[in-house]
C-alpha cells in the first residue's frame, strides 16, 4: 500500500489512503503556532496526501479556521476536506478548554442535531474555512442522541447531499452500535470508526464492518494508535483517552517484541493494520509536525511481510480467547 495511492469512497469523494487529521491545528494537548501548521499542510501535499479531516469541536472552530486558511494556498480540486456537524458554537464566557489550548474562548460547544442545527454548522463550517462545499461530512459523536442523528441529522444531510454541496455523507464515533444502526436504517455513504479497529480492539469486525460491506458504505479508519499505546508503550501511555491499563500496555510490547523479529515497528503494523480489512478504504492520522508527518509516511508505505501479519493474527486471536 502506499499513503499518496486514491480511493473512491462511497458517494463519490476520492482520497489518499493516508489522509491529515487535523484536531491538533486546534491545540490539542499543546498549542501550534501558525508557521507549524502552515508547514504540516505544505508538507502534506507536497507528499502526496490529499485527505484532511477536522471539525467544529476541534479548537471551538479553530481548527477549521486555520485549515481553510492553509488549503487556501492550493487549487481546490487538489485536496479533499471532511468536517462534522451536530455541535453549534454559540457566544459565551463559560468555557474554557483543558484540551485544546488554542480554543477560541468566546465561545461554548452546543449539542444540536435537529435539521436546523445541522443545515447551520454546516454552513458556519464554510464560512470558517472560506470555502463553497465540503467533500465528506460526518455526524459527530452522536453518543447520547442516537435517534436524533437518525431520525433529524441524517435527513439534513442527505438533503445537502442532493444539492450537490456535499459529496459522501455519514457518521463519526468511537463505538460501533450506532454507526451500524445508521448503516441499516439509512443511506450513508461512510463511517469514520475511531479506535476500533486496531492491533488491541477488532470489535468492529463483529457488526459493524459486514453492515457496511453489504452495503456498500466506506470506513475511514482513525485512532490507529488507540490514544498513543500502539505509538510508544510504556506505564505513561494512553488508551481510549484514559491511562492505559497495565495488560493493554503489556500487549502492546509483546506486538512490539515479536514484530521486531521481522524488523518491523509497533508503529508500521500499527498503521497498516486496519487497511488488512476489506472495508476499510482509508486511514487517517493526527500529526503535530512535518517530521511526525514524514515518520507516519515512512511506516505507512514500509512492506509488512505476510509471515509478520501471520504473527500479529496469531497474537490477536489469542488476546480474544483470553478476553472472552
Amino acid at each position: 500500500m502506499k499513503h499518496d495511492q486514491l480511493t473512491t469512497l462511497k458517494g463519490g469523494a476520492v482520497v489518499s489512503q493516508l489522509g491529515l487529521g487535523t484536531a491538533q491545528l486546534g491545540g490539542l494537548y499543546s498549542s501550534v503556532s501558525d508557521e507549524e501548521g502552515q508547514e504540516l499542510i505544505d508538507a502534506a501535499i507536497s507528499s502526496g496526501i490529499q485527505y484532511f479531516d477536522t471539525a467544529p469541536h476541534y479548537g471551538k472552530g479553530v481548527s477549521e479556521k486555520r485549515l481553510g486558511r492553509y488549503l487556501s494556498k492550493y487549487p481546490r480540486g487538489s485536496w479533499v476536506l471532511s468536517s462534522k456537524v451536530g455541535r453549534l458554537l454559540v457566544p459565551s464566557d463559560k468555557e474554557e478548554d483543558s484540551f485544546f489550548l488554542d480554543a477560541d474562548n468566546s465561545v461554548e460547544r452546543l449539542n444540536d442535531y435537529s435539521e436546523a442545527g445541522i443545515r447551520r454548522s454546516f454552513e458556519e463550517s464554510l464560512e470558517r474555512m472560506n470555502i463553497d462545499s465540503i467533500d465528506i461530512v460526518y455526524i459527530h459523536d452522536p453518543d447520547d442522541y442516537p435517534d436524533d442523528a437518525i431520525n433529524y441529522a441524517y435527513p439534513a444531510l442527505a438533503k445537502l447531499r442532493a444539492e450537490g454541496l456535499v459529496k459522501s455523507i455519514g457518521i463519526g464515533m468511537n463505538y460501533n452500535e450506532i454507526p451500524t444502526r445508521m448503516i441499516n436504517e439509512c443511506d450513508i455513504d461512510v463511517v469514520m470508526n475511531a479506535g476500533r479497529y486496531t492491533l488491541l480492539d477488532q470489535s468492529a469486525a463483529d457488526e459493524l464492518f459486514p453492515a457496511a460491506l453489504k452495503k456498500g458504505v466506506s470506513i475511514v479508519s482513525v485512532g490507529v494508535f488507540n490514544s498513543g499505546v500502539l505509538a510508544h508503550p510504556s506505564p505513561d501511555s494512553h488508551y481510549f483517552y484514559e491511562p492505559a491499563p497495565a495488560h493493554i500496555v503489556a500487549r502492546a510490547l509483546e506486538f512490539q517484541s515479536a514484530l521486531a523479529e521481522f524488523d518491523v515497528t509497533l508503529q508500521q503494523a500499527a498503521i497498516q493494520y486496519p487497511l488488512r480489512h476489506e472495508a476499510v478504504k482509508c486511514v487517517v492520522v493526527g500529526c503535530r509536525s512535518a517530521k511526525s508527518l514524514a515518520e507516519n509516511i515512512s511506516n505507512f508505505d514500509r512492506e509488512v511481510p505476510e509471515t509478520a501479519w501471520d504473527l500479529v493474527d496469531s497474537l490477536i486471536a489469542k488476546h480474544r480467547r483470553e478476553d472472552s
